[in-house]
């Protein structure tokens, strides 16, 4: 009987995540030449971007999508700056409901920072503002305060504005976490609550979580975690003009209000360089123009829902991705001229191939497969690193090695690692994040999905790989010993020049 109650409890939670999915259908059928789409996929170079995911939608259907194994489409993954689209989006249910105008001022929803209103332009500030990302800071406040300050709200509200609030574009992350806290302060709900009933339930979008700050408010302008079809869906959603599946869910007139360019990032910029930058035609609420007449919602290393109006189509991408730029440089170069008008004669075997087009990640390999085992079985303490490991141990049984690692906090950390083969885990440890020192309690959305592996560099180097499965980023770490002494060295993916070296005794 146990056995049969899990049985049903994997089926249902495949149920809960592919019930609701969006239409299927070949890409010929849809105007899409199926050796254009693998040619855009085979365009991406492993050297500078690694491609987690991807979806493309053409008239309402999903015409292809691939996953890197081992990142899947049952595992959700983390977006930096798409964040942002998706508090917009709650922003606007809340203009719809008539609770605020853009025009309110941000100061009228947090009485309690009174004290605050003689800084400069403060009380000028709207919500508008923070929308466009103008609120006029000369320098984005948000490292400052999400490590250094318990109280976001205050550290935002505190930090100098030196310009005309609406007048200069500046990116702004914490800007969008105060739309987060604008909404917590106007509904009682966090923007992930806010956005159930409203948004999640109609687009049956489930089993997604979002980062909060220490007072409980979501970060907004980074941290939700969501599945590749997720963004898919909100991508259809805006392209539909706030209809899905034939259903008004947002207003068409915010949708349009918040594709529309609103401000330049650099008005003094050259039209050459206009013509050769995505993020230079103007941004919106939360989302960015593009060339070709498209609008995104971006984040950072490369997560990105591409809407293309005129093509009526989406382009879905999780990646991490050292080339901005060039992800978009490809979908102009290679599927934007795919798109066409009407169908395309039926070509099952560029269906076949790209079916078979493979993006998996494979374990790094090497022609060694044995080392030096004298560090086997023995515990390392640590030198301080910014990542708080105090200690580390290998144990070998076979071809597997368990890695062990205990942080400052006493916790003991354990990965499987499988040679030439992922070791699919969990663990609460925290991974590579560019906001890990953030005062944000990433313990609770663990435990984090993992795949590890070793390889020998050399009989005396040993090489581990600890990817975070809902993340863009991994670990790298080389190990090594000299008379007795530990020598580590860890990677960030997305600094991978950058050595971090720890020593252990």
């Amino acid at each position: 009987m146990k056995k049969i109650n899990t049985i049903l409890l994997l089926l249902w939670g495949f149920y809960q995540v592919f019930a609701q999915q969006i239409p299927r259908s070949s890409p010929e059928a849809e105007g899409v030449s199926s050796a254009a789409i693998q040619k855009f996929i085979g365009s991406y170079q492993k050297d500078k971007h690694e491609l987690h995911s991807v979806m493309i939608i053409r008239h309402g259907k999903v015409i292809a999508e691939k996953w890197a194994s081992p990142y899947a489409a049952t595992l959700t993954h983390s977006m930096y700056s798409v964040s942002k689209s998706w508090t917009s989006t709650a922003i606007g249910f809340a203009v719809d409901e008539k609770r605020f105008t853009v025009e309110d001022k941000v100061l009228s929803f947090f009485p309690e920072y009174a004290d605050l209103e003689a800084n400069p332009f403060v009380k000028d500030l709207k919500i508008k503002d923070l929308l466009t990302m103008s609120v006029g800071h000369e320098k984005e406040p948000m490292r400052s305060v999400v490590v250094m300050q318990p109280d976001w709200v205050r550290g935002f509200l505190n930090a100098p504005i030196a310009y005309q609030p609406g007048t200069k574009f500046l990116y702004n992350t914490l800007a969008t976490y105060m739309l987060s806290a604008i909404i917590q302060k106007a509904t009682g709900q966090t923007v992930l609550d806010y956005l159930q009933t409203r948004l999640l339930k109609p687009l049956s979008i489930q089993g997604i979580d979002w980062e909060k700050d220490p007072k409980g408010i979501n970060t907004g302008g980074w941290g939700i975690r969501v599945h590749t079809e997720d963004m898919a869906k909100l991508g259809l959603l805006y392209l539909n003009k706030g209809k899905y599946e034939g259903k008004q869910i947002l207003s068409e007139n915010w949708v349009h209000e918040a594709t529309t360019k609103h401000i330049d990032q650099n008005p003094s910029a050259s039209q050459a360089k206009k013509d050769s930058s995505d993020w230079l035609q103007g941004y919106g609420y939360q989302f960015w123009r593009c060339r070709n007449g498209a609008f995104r919602a971006d984040g950072a290393y490369g997560q990105y829902i591409v809407m293309l109006p005129a093509q009526d189509a989406v382009v879905v991408i999780t990646s991490e991705s050292l080339d901005l730029q060039d992800d978009l440089n490809m979908i102009w170069e290679h599927l934007l001229p795919a798109f066409q008008k009407e169908k395309l004669k039926a070509n099952p075997k560029a269906v076949q191939a790209l079916q078979k087009q493979s993006i998996a990640l494979s374990p790094i390999v090497s022609d060694i497969k044995n080392g030096d085992e004298t560090w086997f079985g023995k515990t390392y303490t640590l030198s301080k690193n910014p990542f708080d490991f105090t200690q580390l141990q290998l144990e070998r049984t076979g071809k597997q090695i368990t890695l062990q690692i205990q942080t400052k906090d006493q916790k003991t950390h354990r990965f499987g690692l499988s040679q030439e083969a992922w070791n699919m885990g969990e663990t609460n440890l925290l991974g590579p994040y560019l906001l890990r020192s953030a005062r944000v309690d990433l313990a609770q959305l663990g435990p984090f999905k993992t795949a590890a592996s070793y390889y020998w560099q050399d009989a005396k180097h040993l090489g581990i790989t600890l990817r975070y499965l809902q993340s863009p980023h991994h670990w790298e770490m080389i190990l090594s010993l000299e008379e007795g002494k530990l020598n580590l060295k860890i990677m960030n993916s997305y600094e991978p020049k950058t050595e971090i070296n720890v020593t252990g005794m």
